[in-house]
């Protein structure tokens, strides 16, 4: 009689990753010139932490696919990632303008959603992604207007608004466009189909007045992009308000508490540095 085999372990997500990465990496070694398999090698380094070898599989990949959209898109996040903004906006800008010329196409998620829901497209991710370069950058004109462009394309679904109207809200408070940025808000309701962005609908309630800031940070936690996010959301609208100092310590906090590559930690060195007169 043989003895039972004692249960499997639960695949932890760092397991899953490296899972993945090693089968991207196999997919792109069967065809190396394959786009796709060079877009999800690269991805997948990035997912991993890996973020200069992904840049550099990109690299590699647009000099075999130079007019690759989908291959601009992924290097410009990562080079928000590594806090390259300048470099990040030329290849979204470039992204953008390749883009438009064909039709747009679901992008598939590299961590699916518990619906299993792909969120985005190729080009409404570049319109989110290339305004968060620019605003990185402090070029706020350039951002709204990337935003502004791909505003049609954001209300495909709850999920793309939300993550498009925070950002856009943003930037018109740094504009001085009050009442244009108080207008985004109208569309956003408690009750909104929410599959990825909760945090970004958290903060749209908290700008609109409908979640005090208690209870948004209540459920930030620690040492996550929950928790950048939130806080440097909630410093955004401390500082639209006039109360620097707040801010400040909002998007301390942020740093402190996000991991590196959350985009709520970037954005508020970014504006710590404009606080401190660092930004140039």
């Amino acid at each position: 009689m043989t003895s039972a085999q004692p249960p499997r372990a639960a695949e932890t997500e760092s397991e899953r990753h490296e899972r993945h990465l090693a089968e991207a990496r196999a997919a792109f070694e069967r065809d190396p010139r394959d786009e796709q398999a060079i877009v999800w090698l690269g991805r997948r380094l990035g997912y991993v932490g890996r973020f200069e070898e992904a840049v550099a599989v990109f690299s590699r990949g647009l000099e075999q696919h130079p007019d690759s959209a989908w291959l601009l898109r992924f290097r410009g996040h990562r080079y928000i990632t590594l806090r390259r903004f300048d470099d990040a906006a030329r290849d979204l800008e470039r992204a953008r303008d390749l883009a438009r010329s064909r039709p747009d196409e679901t992008e598939p998620d590299g961590a699916p959603n518990p619906a299993g829901v792909p969120i985005g497209t190729l080009r409404s991710n570049i319109d989110y992604h290339l305004g968060l370069a620019q605003f990185l950058r402090g070029d706020f004109e350039s951002a709204w207007q990337a935003y502004e462009e791909g505003f049609d394309r954001a209300r495909a679904n709850d999920d793309r608004l939300v993550s498009h109207t925070y950002w856009s809200w943003i930037v018109l408070r740094k504009l001085g466009r009050d009442a244009q940025a108080a207008r985004l808000l109208e569309p956003i309701r408690a009750d909104m189909r929410i599959l990825e962005n909760d945090d970004y609908h958290a903060l749209l309630m908290h700008f609109h007045g409908d979640v005090a800031a208690e209870e948004l940070l209540s459920d930030a936690g620690d040492g996550s992009t929950a928790s950048a996010t939130r806080w440097f959301g909630a410093g955004q609208k401390l500082l639209a308000n006039g109360d620097r100092a707040g801010a400040r310590a909002a998007f301390e906090k942020a740093v402190r508490s996000g991991p590196p590559a959350a985009f709520g930690r970037i954005a508020a060195e970014a504006e710590l540095a404009r606080l401190d007169g660092r930004d140039g």
